[in-house]
C-alpha cells in the first residue's frame, strides 16, 4: 500500500472514526484503524464490536493498493501534529506504516488486516433521511435524559419512533423525560427503534450544522447512519419503551410564563447551596413556591440558605413542589426560546417545561421529590 493525501482529508476522517475505536479491550485489533484503497480512494474503519464508523477519503493519489491496521490513537497523534501539507503512508516490507511528510519520518507497526472483524451487514427495513442539523438539535434536546442505569438498558436509550410522518425522539430515565418532535417532508411508513444514547452522542459529534442530509435506516437489530463520505452503524436495544404520550399531563392546574435564562440564572445559584460540596453523599431539593405573579426558588441545608424571587406571568392555583434543580438546568440549557411555560399539577405530580413559541415540537417532563417538613 501507498498513498498520498493531503492532511486536513485525513485529519477530518479520522476525528469522526475514532469514536468508534475501543479502549480497555482484550483485543488490540479493536484498538486499530483500518486502512482500506479502492482506486483514487482511502476507507477508514474503526470497529468496537457495538459501533462501526466507515469513512471514504476521495481524491487520493493511491500509487500502490493495499490495507493494514495501525493503532489509531498513535497514527491519530503523529497525523494531527504533520505540517498542514500532503502527507505520504506506505507499508514497507517489513510490514510498518510509514509516513512521510516534508522532515518528518515515522514507521508504526501494523496488524493484519485479515482479522480486522467485518462491520454487520444490514438489511433495511425502514429508512428516514432529515437534515443534519434537524438531527444534531433533536439529540441535543433529548440525549441529557437518557438513563446512565444499566439495570434497565432500554432507558439507555432514545427512542426513535415514526407515527403519521413525524418523528418523535424521547429520552427517559425514570426521574424525568425529553420528547423532541419534527415532521417529515416525505412520506414514510411508521416504524420505532431505540438507539443506545452513546452511538447518539458520538454521531452528534460528527453531525454537521448544515442541511446535507443523512439518512438513518432501521434493520431487526441494526440502525445505519448514512451521510455524504461516511456511515455509522451499531446494534439496536431491545426492550419495551415507556408509552410516553401516557404519562405526560394533558391539564395543569398552576402555569407560570417565564424568561428562560431569568429562571436558569436562578436555578443556577440556588443550585450552588443545594449542591454544596460539605455533604456530597446528600441531594438537596431545591423548593419551587409560586404565588400570584411570583416564584420563589429556595433551598436550605447546613451549608446555609438561598432565596431567588423572580415576578413572572401566573395562572391556576397557589403551589410548593421540591425538585432536583439539576433536571431543571438541564432542560433549560437545552431550550433556544426566550419564553416558556412550565406547568405543575400538585406537589407530587410532575411538572412540565414547554418553549411559548415550538408548538408543542419540544416537551420536558419533570417528577417532583417531596420535601421534608
Amino acid at each position: 500500500m501507498k498513498l498520498i493525501c493531503e492532511k486536513d482529508k485525513i485529519l477530518k476522517a479520522l476525528n469522526s472514526v475514532t469514536k468508534a475505536v475501543a479502549v480497555r479491550t482484550t483485543m488490540p485489533i479493536l484498538e486499530g484503524i483500518l486502512i482500506q484503497t479502492n482506486d483514487n480512494e482511502i476507507k477508514l474503519t474503526t470497529y468496537d464490536l457495538e459501533i462501526g464508523i466507515e469513512y471514504i477519503i476521495n481524491d487520493c493519489k493511491i500509487e500502490e493498493q493495499g490495507a493494514t491496521v495501525v493503532n489509531a490513537i498513535m497514527f491519530t497523534e503523529i497525523i494531527r501534529r504533520l505540517p498542514d501539507t500532503d502527507i505520504k503512508i506506505e507499508v514497507n516490507d517489513k510490514n510498518l506504516l510509514v509516513i512521510e511528510c516534508e522532515g518528518s519520518l515515522y514507521k508504526l507497526a501494523t496488524m493484519n488486516p485479515d482479522e480486522f472483524p467485518e462491520l454487520p451487514k444490514i438489511s433495511i427495513e425502514n429508512s428516514i433521511e432529515v437534515e443534519q442539523n434537524v438531527l444534531k438539535d433533536m439529540i441535543r434536546k433529548t440525549i441529557f435524559a437518557v438513563s446512565s442505569e444499566e439495570n434497565r438498558p432500554i432507558f439507555t436509550g432514545c427512542l426513535f419512533e415514526i407515527a403519521n410522518n413525524k418523528l418523535n425522539v424521547v429520552a427517559v430515565d425514570g426521574f424525568r423525560l425529553a420528547w423532541k418532535s419534527k415532521f417529515l417532508q416525505n412520506k414514510v411508513n411508521n416504524f420505532s427503534a431505540v438507539i443506545p444514547g452513546r452511538t447518539l452522542n458520538e454521531i452528534n459529534k460528527i453531525l454537521l450544522d448544515s442541511f446535507d442530509m443523512i439518512k438513518i435506516g432501521v434493520a431487526k437489530n441494526q440502525v445505519l447512519f448514512e451521510m455524504e463520505n461516511c456511515k455509522i452503524v451499531t446494534r439496536l436495544l431491545d426492550g419495551e419503551f415507556l408509552n410516553y404520550s401516557s404519562v405526560i399531563p394533558e391539564n395543569w392546574e398552576t402555569r407560570i410564563r417565564v424568561n428562560k435564562s431569568i429562571l436558569q440564572d436562578c436555578f443556577e445559584r440556588v443550585s450552588l447551596i443545594s449542591a454544596s460540596s460539605i455533604e456530597k453523599e446528600k441531594k438537596y431539593p431545591v423548593k419551587v413556591t409560586i404565588d400570584i405573579g411570583k416564584v420563589t426558588i429556595s433551598c436550605t441545608n447546613q451549608t446555609g440558605d438561598a432565596k431567588e424571587e423572580i415576578y413572572v406571568s401566573t395562572e391556576g392555583k397557589n403551589l410548593e413542589a421540591g425538585f432536583n434543580p439539576k433536571y431543571f438546568l438541564d432542560a433549560l440549557r437545552n431550550i433556544d426560546d426566550e419564553e416558556i411555560f412550565v406547568d405543575f399539577g400538585t406537589s407530587i405530580s410532575p411538572c412540565i417545561i414547554r418553549p411559548v413559541d415550538e408548538d408543542g415540537d419540544y416537551t420536558y417532563m419533570i417528577l417532583p421529590i417531596k420535601l421534608k417538613d
